[in-house]
């Protein structure tokens, strides 16, 4: 090996190393129904004795902030990420860490802000090929849960929820913050409890919510219980 080619080896080393330093951060969120890792299909009872089988989950994960232990705050840049049941990697966030202080906070919103909305259907996490844009008029869907239980009186006994808007008095933004003990690993893990959701729906008198209203409102109360760190 001569002296230039070993100058190299060393330098590739270095930037190898440099990249698993303590400068990234993973934010990793994970499906749940009651206690146990959500699987699309099975069968699952609620608290209102309904059973249901999820088969579609999606939620845009937005404005995301990272506080640290020295009171420091990261906030993401162009903040908009869409889960998708479908796509396990979608669960995954990359963000910056800034430092190499311990996350002891995260703060995220589950929806699309109103400046989103009124731009029109945009690129990225946010381009309607995605399925979660409505119209200009109503914007996007921040939430889609999707499946079935034999209480809904449905074609095919499916409940559709699709929850959106963004207009006053029914602006379904919603602002979560999730407390952590000093996390000092790249990850942050962020539980969604499928469960939370359903706890105040009994199927058979609402098997689904589609348009911006009031129902959407509570229900995006209540979906913000669904997160919890692991």
């Amino acid at each position: 090996m001569t002296k230039y080619s070993f100058l190299l080896l060393l330098l590739l080393s270095g930037v190898r190393t440099m990249g698993q330093t303590t400068d990234s951060l993973q934010v990793n969120f994970k499906l749940y129904f009651h206690q146990s890792p959500l699987e699309l299909g099975q069968k699952y009872i609620t608290n209102t004795n309904d059973t249901v089988s999820i088969a579609t989950f999606k939620c845009y994960i937005s404005a995301i902030e990272i506080q640290y232990a020295d009171t420091t705050v990261f906030k993401e840049t162009n903040s908009y990420h869409l889960l998708d049941s479908e796509s396990p990697e979608s669960f995954r966030i990359p963000i910056t860490r800034q430092n190499g202080q311990p996350v002891t906070k995260v703060t995220f919103s589950v929806g699309v802000d109103s400046i989103a909305n009124t731009s029109g259907a945009l690129a990225g996490a946010l381009d309607p090929v995605k399925g979660m844009y409505w119209a200009w008029q109503s914007g996007y869907i921040n939430m889609k849960v999707e499946g079935q239980s034999s209480s809904c009186n449905t074609r095919k006994h499916q409940f559709q929820f699709h929850l959106g808007g963004y207009l006053p008095p029914f602006n379904a933004l919603r602002r979560k913050e999730i407390v952590l003990n000093s996390k000092e690993d790249s990850n942050v893990i962020i539980k969604i409890d499928l469960a939370s959701f359903f706890s105040n729906i009994r199927l058979a008198e609402t098997p689904s919510v589609m348009i911006p209203g009031k129902p959407a409102m509570e229900l995006a109360n209540q979906s913000i219980t669904m997160f919890s760190p692991e």
